[in-house]
């Protein structure tokens, strides 16, 4: 199959180089991006490199939209790191990519699911709600013998020990915040919100100074705002491990506690302070970015890596301030990551976990972090960040964080509250939302 697939890439493409656009957005989460894929006849957005008589591992990842001349520092990291495992190890790293059209088109969790499933690579990076989805059906190989495991965050193995099998491990922590435009916050007299009330405060004046859309989203990560308000407390108020189990066994409910944070959703739609139309077809970055940059929408949501990159908000012609989302307690992170895997059938399974062993070992975390200004998934490893993540850095410090991941919850959490965000921002109602989050958990608890 792979194969043919290079000589059908080959006729159409000519030979592609092997240092493509790779975004690693390690976490940042995998940019889902979309087009049309099957196994038997390959999309025009699937590139790979042509084989030689060599020790090849296959990696399958997203490739990001770039502006010409920009440059991706997340790529350029996780290169760094494939470089060092090729030279210590004599073996050749493939890049198998999918980038997309528009929303119409299949997910990049889609085609990953596909590829996963039927074994045509050996290296995924994966989003948390899709490596859930690969360990269960028993598509993943355990990593917990790789030799850097023990220096890992514990929010690392939380969010991807799975059935007690640890089958994802990130490159950096992705945080989650506001990436806020602090000159437009100081020209209308606004200071940088802590509560939900405080936020809506802020959207008022920014509309009546002129601002048609303050928050600039997409139809993926409004759900960070549901998350920092519904689990505030939980992950904040020392009854983390209790909550979990009541959740767990359908003694409390993720309704009761998500409620609020549509409700808050709801209540920005209405009053035009996000435009869910828009929203709900918007790729992210794609879809706000240019706006949020050219100064006409003074909020966006996104990751920490958005702020380094050239190609999201590195370079802003403006100061730029990234907090939390709001929340009772404040300012409020949200963390998740993707994952770097191999397949359980890996056809080069032991090449592939060796290069793993290299790429995710505390040296090479050590040149990703330093070269992308992230938080390390190892404890061993730190780095310092720009001005603008301070205030989200800082928290994170504090130990002040919700996550929207997390293997311990039998509802998968990112993907699933991210589809029932989609149903809001098409016009479904706050009780709908929460019906179908009801019907989810009853579902994950087998009822």
């Amino acid at each position: 199959m792979k194969k043919s697939c290079n000589k059908y890439l080959e006729k159409n493409f000519g030979v592609v180089p092997l240092r493509l656009l790779f975004f690693c957005l390690a976490g940042l989460m995998v940019l889902p991006l979309t087009a049309c894929l099957s196994r038997e006849k390959p999309g025009k957005n699937l590139l790979t490199t042509e084989t030689e008589e060599v020790r090849i591992v296959n990696l399958f990842g997203p490739m990001e939209k770039t502006r010409p001349g920009g440059e991706n520092a997340a790529r350029n990291a996780f290169d760094k790191t494939i470089f060092m495992a090729e030279e210590k190890l004599g073996v050749r790293v493939d890049y198998i990519t999918y980038t997309a059209e528009d929303y119409q088109d299949k997910t990049y969790d889609e085609v990953a699911l596909d590829r996963a499933r039927n074994d045509m690579d050996d290296i995924y990076l994966l989003n948390p709600d899709v490596i859930r989805k690969l360990a269960s059906e028993g598509k993943l190989a355990d990593l917990s013998e790789l030799d850097g495991v023990e220096n890992l965050r514990e929010v690392v193995k939380t969010a991807n020990v799975v059935d007690g099998k640890l089958v994802g491990i990130p490159q950096e922590v992705v945080v989650y915040g506001l990436f806020i435009n602090e000159d437009i916050f100081k020209e209308c007299g606004l200071k940088m919100p802590e509560t939900p009330e405080e936020f809506l405060e802020c959207c008022r004046v920014l509309k009546e100074k002129g601002y048609e859309t303050p928050v600039g989203a997409n139809r993926w990560w409004l759900e960070t705002f549901v998350f920092a308000q519904a689990y505030a407390d939980l992950y904040n108020g020392g009854n983390t491990e209790a909550e979990i189990a009541a959740l767990n066994s359908g003694e409390k409910k993720y309704s009761d506690y998500m409620r609020s944070g549509f409700e808050f959703l709801q209540e920005l739609i209405d009053k035009g302070y996000i435009d869910a139309e828009k929203a709900y077809k918007s790729e992210a970055i794609d879809g706000e970015g240019p706006d949020f940059l050219d100064q006409k929408t003074p909020i966006v949501m996104a990751y920490w890596s958005a702020a380094n990159a050239d190609t999201a908000y590195g370079k802003p012609d403006f100061n730029m301030t990234v907090i939390g989302f709001p929340s009772s307690r404040g300012q409020m992170p949200v963390v998740s990551m993707t994952g770097l895997c191999v397949g359980i059938n890996a056809e080069h399974k032991e090449d592939a976990l060796d290069t793993l062993n290299v790429v995710l070992s505390d040296e090479a975390f050590q040149v990703y972090a330093e070269v992308n200004r992230v938080i390390s998934p190892s404890k061993s490893v730190e780095t310092d960040c720009i001005p603008a993540l301070k205030p989200l850095n800082d928290r994170i410090e504090e130990g002040v964080y919700v996550l929207g991941t997390n293997a311990g919850m039998d509802l998968e959490q990112w993907g699933n509250v991210c589809l029932v965000v989609r149903e809001l921002l098409g016009g479904a109602t706050v009780d709908a939302c929460m019906a179908e989050l009801d019907r989810l958990q009853e579902e994950a608890l087998g009822k």
